[in-house]
């Protein structure tokens, strides 16, 4: 299985999460289950149902965070400020538009609205190796697009 990137704050934002659904969530859902075995008839009751649902998802997502964090690599996210890679905090403009700031990022903390980019998607892959003054072409399943790097941190 190849390594998961996380930033530091990532990390320990899956990491409280975990424990968060290990202690206060399973023992919600497990409440929830025998309050709804409580309720009668098992075939016809919606509340139980929902609530193995809601069990379903919590261990599913339990079994991903751990996957998660057993093979994260957590990056040094000032990185060496010349080069994008993964941790760099860029500043890019495509022509015509304002400049935006973001952050590469592994895909398991990627959050575009909080300038949050994964390494993995589309403008994230065109970005790595590069250096101020590139001008780089982002190939999207929308079309194609330029953008000029303009600073590394």
């Amino acid at each position: 299985m190849p390594n998961t990137f996380l930033t530091p704050e990532g990390f320990k934002k899956l990491q409280d999460e975990l424990e968060y659904l290990r202690t206060t969530k399973r023992n919600e859902v497990a409440n929830r289950l025998h309050e709804a075995m409580d309720g009668g008839e098992l075939i016809e009751n919606a509340e139980y149902e929902a609530a193995k649902n809601e069990q379903a998802f919590v261990e599913g997502r339990i079994q991903e965070l751990d996957l998660i964090l057993a093979t994260a690599r957590v990056i040094n996210e000032s990185g060496n400020g010349d080069v994008i890679q993964v941790g760099s905090k860029i500043t890019i403009q495509e022509d015509g538009s304002e400049a935006e700031t973001y952050t590469i990022v592994g895909a398991a903390e990627a959050n575009p609205r909080e300038g949050l980019i994964s390494n993995e998607s589309p403008i994230g892959k065109a970005l790595l190796n590069h250096r101020i003054g590139d001008k780089v072409n982002v190939e999207t399943p929308g079309g194609t697009f330029t953008v000029v790097v303009i600073k590394v941190e």
